[in-house]
């Protein structure tokens, strides 16, 4: 089992500790991230490739996680392209940052954490959710 994890790649140093969280309680769960940003590098006239590479990343997983503590357009489309490849999702944002109505809105399960401890334990209780629900 895997998951896709969707996270800002501007922001993506100021995120660390949560999608380090977000990494390690999913591995406790047997479950493989894979952090795009962190994997794959494309220079800006390879937009097509990236995007073809997302998408194809998001067919293989069997979760989406969009971190949007910092809102970022290419999280939207991976999250609307994941909805529609009927991917369950799991919006997570820290409560002190601006709310992503579009991507809260093709949610099927949301973490508004406090801290790291606050969500690994939100996260724990949906991954089971999750592997009730889909037979994961």
């Amino acid at each position: 089992m895997n998951a896709y994890i969707s996270i800002s790649y501007s922001k993506r140093q100021i995120l660390n500790a949560a999608l380090c969280t977000i990494i390690n309680t999913l591995k406790q769960s047997k479950i493989d991230p894979l952090v795009f940003v962190d994997i794959y590098q494309f220079n800006a006239k390879q937009e097509q490739q990236m995007m073809q590479q997302a998408f194809a990343a998001i067919d293989q997983c069997d979760i989406f996680i969009a971190e949007v503590s910092d809102k970022a357009i290419g999280i939207g489309v991976e999250v609307g392209y994941a909805k529609a490849k009927g991917k369950p999702i799991v919006y997570i944002r820290h409560t002190n940052e601006d709310h992503s109505s579009t991507v809260s809105g093709v949610s099927d399960f949301h973490i508004l954490y406090i801290n790291v401890n606050d969500l690994y334990n939100q996260l724990t209780d949906i991954i089971q959710q999750l592997i009730a629900k889909y037979n994961l």
